[in-house]
């Protein structure tokens, strides 16, 4: 191989690479790789630490490595700050870990579902919401309120998708802004 063929190949690999990432959103600034699994890109977000070490504590690292797909819903560290004061210290505890694993897979549903997927059932739906269940049982609801995606849960809590479709190779991240809370 000469150097200008070597150069040449080089630069296309680079080209298709990167177009390939320009593809899936960033999340607080760190690419999402479409080749990882949910916990290799959550572990990289700079905006889900605290997600992650419940998703740890909960031990439901497995579960979320495995092969899916799943859909899941990530809160980020501001919507867990946001919850009322010593919450996500009480979740954490190992006194808790079946309180906290509901509460996670609340915002975890079966299935590979692109937020076009869930706008274009609760469009169709009669009454404007996609009703659905979460891995826990608890019921969801999909609102589309303007160009925005709302996921209410059983106790009325609004959480809007703030970056939507974030491919992972075991199934697909929507980044929402507050934690969904199960009955």
């Amino acid at each position: 191989m000469t150097i200008k063929t070597f150069i040449a190949s080089s630069t296309a690999a680079l080209a298709l690479g990167t177009a390939a990432f320009a593809d899936n959103p960033t999340v607080g600034g760190a690419p999402m790789l479409e080749n990882r699994n949910i916990i290799e890109n959550a572990v990289n977000s700079p905006i889900h630490k605290t997600l992650v070490a419940a998703v740890k504590a909960a031990d439901l690292v497995d579960t979320l490595q495995g092969a899916g797909p799943f859909t899941v819903f990530a809160p980020v560290d501001d919507a867990f700050a946001a919850l009322p004061a010593g919450t996500v210290e009480t979740l954490l505890k190992p006194e808790n870990k079946g309180m906290l694993q509901k509460v996670l897979t609340a915002h975890v549903v079966a299935g590979d579902w692109s937020a076009a997927d869930i706008v274009s059932a609760a469009r169709a739906s009669s009454d404007g919401f996609y009703h659905f269940n979460a891995v826990s049982g608890d019921a969801l609801s999909a609102q589309v309120k303007g160009s925005n995606v709302y996921l209410i849960d059983e106790n009325g809590n609004a959480s809007k998708v703030i970056v939507a479709d974030v491919d992972q190779s075991n199934g697909v991240i929507h980044v929402v802004n507050s934690v969904l809370v199960p009955k």
